[in-house]
């Protein structure tokens, strides 16, 4: 049965043109991008799901909030607004606005970890694992089994599989293990979200052996709406008041705030009441991103992210933002094309490794298919697999991700239905020529994070 498409909780004030180059362009500009998506320019896109990621459209609200910027190096009253809302949002005593959620990680994750350290996660995403990895620390995923399953439904494949926790934290001994992380929603599991049964028992692992606990926030609100939607004895209570519970079982939280804040540009930090932990932040914060009360942003980005948190947790606005997702899967159940079910809440991940099964892993079947979105209709997406998981750090051979995902992540207010019905018939066209799509090989790549900048060519 194809999905009601929730129709848009607002109304559109402002329109950017977009426009579609042919084919036979789409075909040199791929070329000349070492047929590496990030390398294209954005104009030469049609419907851009490279990321979710400040990629929102803001509202008037937050429009006429930029007006109010007060400039101040010191002592914002932008900042003393932000630090107010989000007080009220997640319960927590000390918040540290940062630039983006990278920064957050940059200024944390050295804190807890170090060379023999260990970071458990349900899942690292790219820049998670990247700063554990940089702290000299090694990321070690823990989701649950159901993740693995693409095809079967699971109300919480993000879920943390508590019972392997323990047994990695025994392994390698409390002492050595200084955070454990959990993502919420699960990015790279396919936007899955996370339970508050298991955050909670999670949560008391973690006290148990006296690991602090730390969440990723960047997409909080729209796990909220699946806690809500999904998890008996919520259904009745509000986002709001579920937010208040889920970071109620951890100490500390970094959030990209260009999720689900609806911001370009933005991070958080966030401390329970650990006055001494805050101290240690704010030292960091200050030669990495500037004074605490911008902390690398300016004074109207501030307001706009105060305002953006508290659009991103109303109710309508929720319903309308996953509805996007669950109508493109509808699509896709049409035509059998196969993706982590049920859909997540900021993107729909296609599994590639089932259809394009004849790539292996090493020729990164996650990224095939995104190129070739591109040929087809000037889509750009990206890699969740093999390519974006890289390299092992100690030894250098290509690891082999669990998933072969590509990811269609949709930007916040800014596509319709007309739009993913697009993407859809993309999708379609392209099943029909599977068989023929090539995999890929890399010419050259960074250490880290090479994905944004490595140079491939299609196998031949």
């Amino acid at each position: 049965m194809k999905s009601k498409y929730y129709a848009e909780p607002f109304k559109i004030k402002m329109v950017e043109p977009i426009k579609i180059l042919s084919e036979e362009v789409r075909l040199k500009k791929i070329e000349e991008a070492h047929y590496n998506l990030f390398y294209l320019d954005s104009e030469d896109i049609y419907i851009d799901l490279l990321s979710d990621s400040g990629t929102g459209a803001m509202s008037t609200e937050q429009w006429a909030g930029m007006m109010k910027g007060d400039e101040a190096y010191s002592g914002s009253k932008n900042y003393k607004k932000l630090v107010e809302t989000a007080q009220k949002i997640f319960g927590y005593k000390y918040i540290q606005p940062v630039h983006q959620g990278r920064a957050a990680e940059k200024v944390v994750m050295p804190i807890f970890l170090g060379p023999g350290k260990y970071a458990i996660s349900n899942m690292h995403f790219d820049t998670t694992r990247a700063h554990v990895e940089i702290a000299g620390a090694r990321a070690i995923d823990c989701v649950v089994s159901d993740a693995l399953d693409t095809e079967t439904y699971s109300p919480f494949k993000g879920n943390m599989d508590t019972k392997k926790l323990i047994e990695l934290i025994e392994k390698y001994r409390p002492e050595n293990i200084g955070l454990i992380i959990m993502t919420i929603t699960n990015n790279s599991a396919g936007g899955q979200p996370v339970s508050m049964e298991n955050l909670k028992e999670t949560s008391e692992i973690a006290k148990k052996y006296n690991i602090p606990l730390l969440i990723d926030a960047a997409r909080f609100a729209e796990n909220a709406y699946f806690i809500k939607t999904r998890e008996k004895g919520y259904e009745d209570k509000s986002i709001r008041e579920i937010v208040l519970e889920m970071f109620s079982y951890a100490q500390i939280f970094t959030m990209s705030s260009k999720k689900d804040a609806i911001v370009n540009m933005g991070g958080l930090i966030g401390i329970k009441d650990d006055e001494e932990l805050y101290e240690e932040v704010k030292l960091k914060t200050i030669p990495l991103e500037g004074f605490v009360s911008y902390g690398g942003l300016a004074g109207r980005d501030l307001e706009a992210l105060a305002i953006g948190l508290e659009e991103g947790i109303d109710i309508n606005y929720l319903r309308y933002r996953i509805g996007q997702m669950e109508y493109l899967a509808s699509r896709l159940d049409e035509a059998g094309i196969p993706y982590q079910y049920p859909v997540g809440g900021h993107a729909v991940f296609i599994d590639a490794k089932k259809l394009l099964p004849h790539i292996p892993y090493y020729e990164f079947p996650g990224h095939a298919l995104a190129v070739e979105l591109y040929k087809e209709a000037g889509i750009r997406t990206c890699d969740i697999g093999s390519y974006m998981l890289g390299n092992d750090p100690d030894t250098g051979e290509q690891l082999q991700s669990p998933f072969e995902f590509t990811r269609l992540a949709i930007p916040r207010r800014v596509y319709t239905q007309s739009h993913l019905d697009v993407v859809a018939d993309a999708l379609i066209a392209i099943k029909e020529r599977a068989e023929t799509i090539k995999g890929y090989k890399i010419l050259w790549e960074p250490k880290i994070l090479r994905h944004f900048t490595a140079k491939l060519k299609p196998i031949e």
